[in-house]
């Protein structure tokens, strides 16, 4: 049974020959290829070629498109500083928006022919050409509202929804549509899923009303066409208090990568009671612990997620983050191996 065959079984809540596992490698794929940071996320063929040598070498089953949370907004004109050794992020120092009156100044683009969205299309193609027989590749796109957290910042964003609301649905509709096609075009290399970022639908960050009244609409209106066009949807929410009730409700996502436990529950086996056979769970080892924790430890926090979420397939063994950008894959390593042996169904 190749990876996809074993994904695909999965997502259907049936058990495979063993669960599937992704720690979500994207930046250390670099090392495979002895690249900094800066030059794996502005190269593209260099990028796939990285996330390609990592995925056989480490004999992953699924692939991820992310590169960075900064490929939309870069394309929408934020500014933003590639370091060497950690992922690129937006100019603090110079924000796109940068009064209640700039939200108006954001204008719908065409992501096909920008310098990051675009060539995030190209990695995907890249992908789905060499692997996309054997792994499921999945797209990764930053939510509406994250996008706009990137061109305002995340403090000034929360105090102008308080203030005038209405000014970010002026913008959020902008770069829905702008992503709208984004999405489309990522659809049309071939990619077996979209998974969006919906960072900002948990009690760490907002409450779910106002997640919902925010971003709701506009992440509903983004599931739908994907579902219309025969594609999956995913989600990744790594917040405490993650709402898979409204996410669900408003997206229909086939599985949710997560960190923490959901807001409606108080233990994983009542996660996994409530929402196993609604959606596939995709986590949720601590990046913190892959910094900190031997292999063996690694391998003793997997068993324990395995025997929690294992029965009836609908779970994929993953890091509830991304696998952090300088750790070594040693734990990665770790974890393949558990799902290989401890995983077998």
């Amino acid at each position: 049974m190749n990876s996809l065959e074993r994904v695909s079984l999965t997502l259907k809540h049936k058990e495979a020959d063993r669960i599937p596992v992704y720690p979500l490698i994207n930046s250390i794929s670099r090392n495979y290829t002895n690249t900094d940071y800066a030059t794996w996320s502005t190269d593209t063929e260099l990028c796939a070629k990285s996330i390609i040598k990592a995925t056989k070498t480490l004999d992953l089953d699924i692939i991820c498109s992310l590169v960075d949370l900064s490929v939309e907004a870069a394309d929408f004109g934020q500014d933003i500083i590639y370091p060497k050794n950690a992922a690129a992020h937006p100019n603090h120092n110079n924000r796109l928006i940068n009064s209640i009156e700039d939200y108006k100044k954001i204008e719908p683009i065409n992501p096909r022919n920008t310098p990051r969205m675009g060539e995030h299309i190209r990695l995907c193609e890249l992908l789905v050409e060499a692997m996309g027989k054997e792994k499921p590749i999945i797209a990764f796109v930053f939510a509406p509202l994250g996008v706009l957290s990137m061109l305002r910042g995340q403090e000034k964003m929360f105090m102008d929804a308080l203030d005038d609301a209405d000014a970010l649905h002026v913008a959020l509709e902008i770069i829905t549509d702008t992503l709208m096609e984004y999405v489309t075009a990522l659809m049309e290399t071939g990619v077996h899923a979209i998974m969006f970022d919906t960072l900002y639908a948990s009690q760490s960050i907002m409450s779910k009303q106002m997640w919902n009244d925010l971003e709701g609409p506009y992440v509903e209106r983004l599931a739908n066409h994907i579902h219309d066009s025969g594609c999956m949807v995913m989600l990744h929410n790594c917040g405490s208090g993650a709402y898979f009730d409204v996410q669900i409700e408003r997206m229909r996502p086939q599985a949710i990568s997560f960190l923490h436990l959901s807001d409606d529950c108080n233990s994983f086996s009542e996660l996994k009671e409530k929402y196993g056979e609604v959606t596939t769970l995709i986590g949720h080892i601590n990046p913190s612990l892959i910094l900190s924790a031997t292999p063996d430890e690694i391998k003793a926090e997997s068993k324990k997620q395995i025997d929690t979420f294992k029965e009836g397939g609908g779970f994929i063994l993953a890091t509830g983050c991304e696998y952090p950008a300088n750790a070594s894959d040693a734990n990665a390593k770790a974890m393949v191996e558990v799902a290989k042996t401890y995983g077998k169904y």
